[in-house]
């Protein structure tokens, strides 16, 4: 296979980036932190959850972000919504585009939604047949494809019966969540493969954590395949709380580093994506662990 031409990046930061930090951070940060991304080029940016601030404080203010973003032309600014209130909710705010969040594993699922595989998908469908009234798209995320904290090794053809699930729901995206970094490119491959035959290639998107240091090799496995959307975040902030010691996203600023050197479009400034995570990392006081943020910012 040849890489793609183009990659739409889709930008987890200040959503999948922030919601575990144990601080609150104030929604004009957060609001800046949106705002920045847009201006580097950034083209679909997860931008809250609308879920219980009882579960994720950090995503109290998901109304304020939502509505305060000074939204730019051709951006899509989109939020998680894991069931029909948090998608009731969403709607009000003028939501353009939302996410519902399974799992392939039976382990993870029970410990992270309190429900089976099988109960997570049923509930989902109430919602995607909302949003389709609504005429807001939802995109799928599988979690745990290559790997569980709880079950250690998933198959693949679990992950890719999930992913068809999403997919035959409604879900006009799946995206492909190593929760836990414990990937390498074989394996990658050998996941997406499965998951190719119930669903497009057009329609998948890579979702990859570094605990391991495996991001960028098995964002590399997957390209060569024909994968051409990519999730990341940031300064590589956020991690996994059931996963221990998971390190978080791959770094946006590594990954476009990566795709340019491939000659890959992106359409996405990198300095000014560096200088965005420079930025957001010294203002919640989080280490920046993009490798290329940091080299940038030592020039």
């Amino acid at each position: 296979m040849a890489f793609p031409k183009h990659v739409r990046l889709v930008e987890v930061g200040p959503r999948d980036g922030l919601q575990n930090e144990p601080e609150p951070i104030t929604t004009a940060t957060k609001l800046a932190l949106i705002d920045r991304l847009g201006a580097a080029g950034i083209r679909y940016i997860e931008a809250a959850s609308f879920v219980s601030p009882k579960w994720v404080p950090q995503m109290a203010d998901h109304r304020e972000v939502m509505t305060g973003i000074t939204r730019r032309d051709g951006v899509t600014y989109a939020a998680l919504t894991p069931n029909l209130k948090g998608l009731e909710a969403a709607l009000e705010c003028g939501v353009e585009e939302v996410a519902v969040f399974g799992a392939a594993s039976e382990a993870f699922s029970q410990k992270n939604i309190n429900c089976s595989v099988a109960e997570s998908l049923a509930r989902f469908e109430p919602v995607l047949e909302r949003a389709q009234q609504a005429g807001v798209r939802v995109r799928g995320y599988v979690s745990c494809v290559l790997g569980c904290p709880y079950e250690g090794e998933i198959a693949p053809a679990k992950v890719a019966e999930v992913s068809k699930a999403l997919y035959e729901m409604g879900c006009y995206e799946v995206s492909l969540g190593d929760t836990i970094g414990v990937g390498t490119p074989l394996k990658a491959k050998r996941m997406l493969e499965a998951v190719s035959h119930e669903v497009p290639m057009a329609q998948l998107a890579a979702h990859f954590h570094d605990t391991y240091g495996q991001a960028l090799a098995n964002l590399y496995a997957v390209l060569e395949e024909g994968i051409a959307v990519v999730d990341s975040s940031v300064a590589g902030l956020g991690g996994c709380p059931y996963a221990k010691g998971a390190s978080g996203n791959v770094a946006s600023e590594d990954v476009i580093y990566l795709l340019n050197g491939l000659g890959i479009e992106t359409g996405i400034d990198l300095d000014a994506l560096a200088a965005t995570g420079t930025w957001i990392t010294q203002a919640i006081g989080r280490p920046n662990r993009s490798k290329v943020g940091v080299a940038l910012a030592a020039k």
